[in-house]
């Protein structure tokens, strides 16, 4: 996969991309990825990229021009520019869905922006827009190193354990359930029988179990959004009986 970025703060991206999983899976070819200041492109003799708003109003809008070039400069390296996605708080949120689809491309190009917002036609570059939450951030350098780690680390070969992906929280619509590792008893709390038991079909039954819990009360916003097989619509019902005190 090739991944571009367009920011006026290509530097803020130097650690994240070459630490941890993302620098491994750009040691090892896995990933290309390349950062794009878009203040190199202006033509502005002072490299202004914004300006005040016609019809007034606070802030400064991010200016067409350096962005067109920027990005025509990336596409014209790499032929195939794929999706191009704004970090923009009216986008659509990210979530584990956007990651997985994302992680289908072969280009991601991300427009980080900067001021009080863009020049409207810089949408008609793009293919997504996207925003990390209902908050506000100085910059779209953050939300983009988010959404690239959520995206990378679903490539195949870039995660030591191929099964580790699916079976985070949030990827198969539920928490993750509980886990735990050695010692079996530390200072008093002890690991569940079960997962001592060594009988699989009952471990994933409890993990499953758990899972459905964990998420049952955290998030049960995520439940509603699911369709149960029947097995799970049982666990969920002994669940809330349980929490009911029936």
């Amino acid at each position: 996969m090739r991944i571009d970025i367009l920011s006026l703060f290509p530097q803020m991206f130097e650690g994240p991309l070459h630490e941890s999983m993302i620098g491994n899976a750009v040691e090892n070819n896995v990933i290309d990825v390349g950062v794009t200041n878009f203040r190199d492109f202006t033509t502005d003799k002072h490299n202004h990229v914004d300006d005040y708003p016609y019809g007034g109003g606070a802030g400064m809008l991010l200016q067409p021009q350096p962005i067109f070039d920027a990005l025509a400069d990336v596409n014209a390296k790499h032929p195939e520019p794929g999706r191009v996605i704004l970090l923009d708080p009216a986008g659509y949120q990210f979530n584990q869905k956007v990651a997985e689809d994302f992680a289908k491309e072969d280009h991601l190009t991300f427009i980080c922006g900067h001021y009080e917002g863009y020049d409207e036609r810089i949408r008609s570059l793009v293919t997504d827009e996207v925003s990390l939450g209902d908050y506000v951030l100085t910059g779209g350098e953050l939300g983009a190193m988010v959404m690239i780690d959520a995206t990378v680390r679903l490539i195949p070969g870039v995660l030591g354990n191929s099964e580790s992906a699916p079976g985070d929280s949030f990827s198969s619509g539920l928490l993750e359930y509980p886990q735990y590792t050695r010692p079996a008893d530390f200072r008093g709390m002890t690991v569940p029988d079960i997962l001592l038991s060594g009988d699989h079909g009952k471990i994933d039954d409890w993990r499953l179990e758990q899972a459905l819990k964990r998420t049952y009360e955290r998030r049960p916003d995520m439940l509603a959004k699911m369709q149960l097989s029947g097995k799970e619509k049982q666990m969920l019902a002994d669940i809330k009986s349980d929490a009911e005190g029936y």
